[in-house]
């Protein structure tokens, strides 16, 4: 299975080649906990020369997006180690701070003309609904007046059609054709194409002007969006076909972006955060000329893990079955088998995503839990399953003892057991209220709810169902229904995620509370 998951993909060119620099990548200079939304952000100069020195061996062209936090530095750091820039204003619904905007950016452009290229005049301001289509004709007719340079506006290519009259204010065209963010998700093996067929289209609406494609490219990590799956390989293999479609068709791309922003995650969840061409801790090329491109590079380090925790749960089995007089019945043994085998198969996926899609220390510390869950419980399924014993209920955790005993490993299970279902019924709540940037939790919930699952043989033949697993149940159970219809039948992730929603919430509907002696 990890042979499979691991295969390299096969470009029809390297996403970065040594002899043909980018025209042009987004940039921002953030890195680690620095973000530009809190104001007192100031990135020394420093630090955007080592970024601009490292961009320039791979680019001909940087693109800015405002003057503030330090990035008022980058046209004479550009200058200084070669590299061209495409200056943005930064325009919003504060008027004056608009005004402070334009006026450092038009002394900019008179001091590095011959390093600022063209200046963009707000970006997507109109697809925010922060001003109105009046207002910003007139602040692109202002900046052009003071400038020698060609101007533009960025936006998505539907506020372009939706906003003609702009058209004849601007030099040259600049749209964003992000196929992952579209209303109607593309799926990766299109997305090239759809950029292709969206670029025409403006063409089309907005003769006799270049049309710059001025945001496009594909993420690393994050949740699918429908068919959209974010994956290291997808993303390589669009911007590969993206940059090989503009050097056939003869036009001008800017790709976003530059460095991976984890500071955006906390704005698009995950998938903000993994757009770049390098990552933002190492600062390193994610796709070196060369070398082959897989969804996990380390995988043999995965893949041994699993086998490693594979093992232990079957050991688990062995030494419980040891230490009992009688010899278990064959479905303990396959229900062990079949714990062992999802368990070691997805470890390694499952740590992959823990370590992407953990954000913060409450991120951490919820994805940590489940992981661990999804690590434990197979290991005292084992156990429980080779000694027959059912999976305990909430009622007998947390309820008044009356004279029931049980072992610790029957406790932990039950512990792992309360972890899996309060996780599981805050993210399935999340789906249902919060979606557009939750990340799906499939791997380490499989991991968890098969063994518990696969515990049922266990059960008390009689007893009361219990109020709080039948609670669960229900709200597991109706989440993932309109998950499903929310989600759509393309996105595998959701339908992956709602079926152990749905395991789980089976389980926990058939538990059983013991009956009490007379």
């Amino acid at each position: 299975m990890w042979w499979w998951l691991a295969t390299p993909i096969k470009l029809v060119r390297a996403p970065i080649e040594p002899d043909a620099k980018l025209q042009c990548v987004s940039y921002a200079p953030f890195r680690g906990a620095q973000t530009p939304l809190d104001p007192t952000t100031h990135i020394d100069a420093d630090q955007i020369e080592q970024d601009l020195t490292q961009l320039a061996k791979i680019s001909e062209c940087v693109r800015t997006y405002s003057i503030e936090n330090g990035l008022d530095q980058v046209p004479a750091i550009a200058a200084k180690v070669g590299i061209k820039v495409i200056q943005g204003i930064w325009l919003g619904s504060n008027k004056l701070k608009n005004q402070q905007q334009i006026s450092v950016v038009v002394g900019l452009v008179k001091h590095y003309p011959q390093v600022i290229t063209s200046v963009v005049v707000g970006n997507e301001v109109l697809l925010r609904g922060e001003m109105t289509t009046a207002d910003l004709a007139a602040i692109i007719r202002s900046v052009k007046a003071q400038v020698t340079v060609p101007v533009t506006y960025a936006d998505v290519w539907e506020y372009w059609l939706r906003n003609r009259e702009l058209y004849d204010l601007v030099d040259f065209v600049t749209v964003h054709i992000l196929p992952y963010w579209e209303d109607f998700p593309v799926r990766a093996k299109l997305a090239a194409g759809h950029v292709d067929a969206i670029r025409q289209q403006v063409a089309v609406a907005f003769p006799n002007k270049e049309i710059l494609i001025g945001e496009t490219g594909w993420p690393s990590a994050g949740r699918m969006r429908e068919g959209a799956l974010p994956s290291r390989t997808n993303q390589a293999r669009i911007v590969s076909e993206i940059l090989d479609l503009a050097k056939r068709e003869n036009f001008r791309v800017n790709l976003i972006e530059a460095y991976d922003q984890p500071w955006k995650r906390r704005l698009e969840g995950t998938v903000g955060g993994y757009w770049g061409l390098f990552d933002a801790a190492n600062r390193a090329l994610k796709y070196p000329p060369g070398e082959p491109v897989s969804n996990y590079p380390l995988w043999k380090l995965q893949m041994g893990g699993g086998m490693i925790l594979s093992f232990a749960v079957f050991l688990t089995g062995w030494l419980t079955v040891r230490r009992r007089p009688w010899a278990p019945h064959w479905s303990s043994w396959l229900g062990v088998a079949i714990s062992a085998t999802s368990t070691g198969i997805l470890f390694g996926i499952a740590a992959d995503k823990m370590f992407y899609e953990s954000l913060g220390v409450g991120g951490w510390l919820q994805w940590g839990a489940l992981l661990a869950a999804g690590v434990l419980a197979p290991l005292f399924g084992a156990s429980a399953a080779m000694a027959g014993r059912p999976l305990p209920t909430f009622l007998d955790l947390l309820g008044p003892a009356d004279g029931r005993k049980h072992t610790p490993a029957t406790y932990l299970l039950g512990l792992m057991l309360i972890v899996t279902v309060l996780i599981g019924a805050e993210t399935a709540l999340g789906f249902v209220f919060d979606p557009r940037y939750r990340d799906f939790p499939f791997a380490s919930l499989t991991m968890a709810v098969v063994p518990f699952a696969l515990l049922l043989g266990n059960r008390p033949a009689q007893g009361k169902r219990p109020i709080a697993e039948a609670t669960f149940a229900g709200l597991l159970a109706g989440s993932a229904v309109y998950i499903l219809f929310n989600e759509g039948r393309e996105n595998w992730q959701a339908l992956w995620t709602c079926t152990a929603y749905l395991v789980l919430a089976f389980t926990l509907w058939r538990a059983r509370a013991a009956q009490s002696p007379e």
